[in-house]
């Protein structure tokens, strides 16, 4: 008997133990792919990407301007990736840092379920993915200041939310984002951090369920245009 091979391999980088490719992993897993996570920095060195097709680079509670020696050594790792990436959250702001950009603190801390503003068309290349408007969970304190080479695909009044870089892409929102993540999130700080960005965090929760299933829908429709744009 002949072992199927996937028609994709993505490796997914987190970094906590409560994060998971959720929404997002389940998209791939729905394209055919085989998904496999590292945990960076606790499971040691960043991985070899020889044998994988595509990249997701998740959130972190650190911001891309630390001095930590795992961030840079990341920042130079995602230079120098041979294979398509999509960057979610501190992801993205890798992104932007590793081609040129950089990272500030955004001027409010943004979480909860928000609409995004695509780009008009006009200014976006015909390969580059469309982005949904949304809404779309945020839980970040940082933006991304784009580099040259970027275009820009989405955008609110707190900054960048959706850009690539020639076959990357990065979202500034979680995609991935489902109700049990959340609720680790919560768990794990995260409650007070809502609480001092002035949102009750089981009010959170109850929009999530709610939200859910669409978002499902909206993070399929998204891994699909990222497949799309990267084998363009």
């Amino acid at each position: 008997m002949v072992a199927t091979v996937p028609a994709m391999r993505v490796l997914v980088l987190r970094h906590h133990e409560e994060d998971s490719s959720g929404l997002v992993g389940d998209a791939f897993t729905a394209l055919g792919a085989a998904v496999v996570t590292h945990l960076y920095p606790d499971e040691g060195l960043l991985p070899d990407l020889d044998g994988y097709d595509h990249l997701v680079v998740l959130g972190s509670s650190a911001s891309v301007y630390e001095t930590k020696d795992w961030i840079t050594a990341e920042v130079d790792w995602l230079r120098r990736a041979p294979l398509p990436v999509l960057g979610i959250c501190f992801g993205a702001q890798l992104l932007s840092a590793s081609f040129g950009g950089s990272v500030e603190r955004a001027p409010v801390y943004e979480i909860g379920w928000v609409r995004v503003e695509p780009a008009p068309h006009v200014s976006v290349s015909p390969d580059d993915p469309e982005i949904d408007p949304g809404p779309w969970f945020q839980f970040h304190g940082d933006r991304c200041i784009l580099p040259a080479s970027a275009h820009l695909l989405a955008s609110n009044d707190v900054g960048v939310q959706a850009f690539t870089i020639g076959k990357h892409l990065g979202v500034q929102f979680h995609p991935e984002l489902d109700t049990d993540q959340l609720e680790r999130w919560l768990e794990s700080g995260g409650r007070e951090v809502a609480i001092h960005a002035g949102r009750d965090p089981d009010t959170l929760l109850e929009e999530t369920a709610r939200e859910e299933p669409a978002a499902r829908k909206r993070a399929q429709q998204l891994v699909n245009a990222y497949v799309a744009h990267a084998s363009a």
